[in-house]
């Protein structure tokens, strides 16, 4: 009888130590329920892949400009590359504070406090973490409320806005649904409601513009009235993350990943001599005749960085709008920046923006710029340019590209396109066109 007993013992305990392992590996394979205030921790051997879409928990720049993203225990630096340990670069986060998580992250610009000019912060639960030239400052971490008095423990995202974005350097914090701008000239903060902004969970400043990390997708968004304007939401991991296939496979793979690409374009357009070119994201599609062309817009036209909203040729230029800006580049090879360019949106076609698509003609000087549903006609030749509302597009609340070309006025909406004869029939036309697939039969793809 006591042999039973015994065996019953071992057996049971057995079968806790199984149940407690299946537990534990449960817990490190999928996300659980997070207590308030805390994000997901993961574990040191967990793999991360930027290219299978994640939402990251914080990210900022270093002194040199350069973005990380935190995700768990985990940094990724750049925009491409495998993700490292974040206590192998900041190994003082982990010496005053386990580090499972960085809450939020920002680079401060702030000539009105040299003390802080240029450096680093780290917010983990109610600490902040300073630091300078990769070096932890000396009395950090310190708690939230010291430095930043009136700003809360366990944020979700922080970013700077020197000026004069801002009126004065201003350190923007976001908890939830709440906003706190922090004036680091007078310490005052003021609570804002950014109606049209989801909540971010990260948030930075780069090229000097504003994107809020939501889920697995970011949106733009003006710091002072939080509105965002333009295509958004976008997925990240096709605008940060230069994944294998963008130009770590052959020359062949990389062409056909843009061609084929199902993300919806950012702007199109087709030159003088007939050669389309495609924009989405960080990277552009050239297309003469049947042959194929796909880089960067960095590489060719360095002065943009990314994320177009319109493109529009006229007389061997590309006229490529971004935000309030405008573009010019001579076409050749290389493309090349016209001198005095960017300027103001409104003062080369005499309209605010930001823009949806802009498209002109074969023979024509007259750029038909679209705004929602309204398409301005902006005569090229006039002096100064200003903007006739022409007319309305009944048949879409909103567009992602458009061009001209010998078939007419081509309007791409997400992966698909609609081919209109002219411009006037686009607008006052009551026959829906039909539906075509932009990368089977625009770009020539197989699927």
């Amino acid at each position: 009888m006591r042999l039973v007993q015994t065996l019953a013992l071992c057996l049971a305990l057995s079968l806790s130590l199984v149940a407690a392992s299946h537990h534990m590996e449960g817990h490190a394979q999928k996300d659980e329920p997070e207590p308030e205030g805390h994000k997901h921790e993961l574990h040191h051997g967990a793999k991360l892949d930027r290219c299978e879409g994640m939402e990251f928990d914080a990210v900022a720049v270093n002194e040199e400009g350069f973005p990380y993203f935190f995700k768990g225990d985990h940094l990724f630096k750049g925009f491409h590359g495998k993700a490292e340990l974040s206590n192998e670069t900041f190994p003082e986060l982990d010496d005053h504070h386990h580090l499972g998580h960085v809450d939020a992250a920002f680079r401060m610009h702030s000539e009105d406090s040299p003390d802080h000019h240029d450096h680093q912060f780290f917010f983990l639960d109610t600490k902040v973490f300073s630091y300078y030239k990769h070096k932890l400052e000396k009395d950090y971490p310190k708690d939230i409320s010291e430095i930043f008095p009136g700003i809360p423990d366990h944020l979700d995202a922080a970013v700077e806005c020197p000026k004069p974005d801002c009126t004065d350097d201003t350190v923007i914090f976001f908890k939830g649904d709440e906003i706190y701008h922090f004036n680091m000239k007078t310490k005052k903060v003021d609570e804002k409601e950014f109606k049209s902004m989801p909540s971010c969970t990260g948030a930075f400043r780069y090229m000097n513009h504003y994107y809020c990390f939501h889920g697995h997708q970011f949106s733009k968004f003006d710091p002072v009235t939080g509105e965002v304007h333009g295509k958004y939401p976008k997925e990240t991991r096709d605008y940060f993350m230069r994944c294998p296939h963008f130009g770590k496979k052959s020359t062949d793979d990389h062409i056909e990943r843009e061609q084929c690409s199902r993300v919806h374009l950012d702007a199109i357009t087709s030159d003088d001599d007939g050669s389309i070119y495609a924009f989405r994201g960080h990277h552009f599609l050239s297309i003469t005749g049947d042959k194929f062309h796909s880089d960067t817009i960095e590489s060719a036209f360095k002065e943009l960085h990314s994320e177009v909203d319109a493109v529009f040729s006229y007389e061997g230029h590309l006229y490529m709008i971004k935000d309030n800006e405008v573009f010019v580049y001579k076409v050749g090879e290389p493309h090349t920046h016209l001198e005095g360019y960017p300027k103001p949106l409104k003062e080369v076609l005499g309209i605010e923006g930001p823009v949806d698509a802009a498209f002109v003609c074969a023979d024509n000087h007259i750029a038909h710029v679209i705004k929602g549903q309204t398409v301005y006609d902006v005569d090229l030749k006039a002096t100064p340019r200003a903007p006739v509302k022409e007319g309305t597009i009944s048949h879409f609340k909103k567009i992602d590209a458009a061009m001209c070309g010998p078939k007419g006025v081509t309007v791409v909406i997400d992966n698909h396109y609609y081919q209109y004869a002219t411009p006037m029939i686009m607008m006052m036309g009551r026959i829906m066109p039909e539906q075509r697939k932009v990368s089977q039969e625009l770009f020539g793809c197989d699927h």
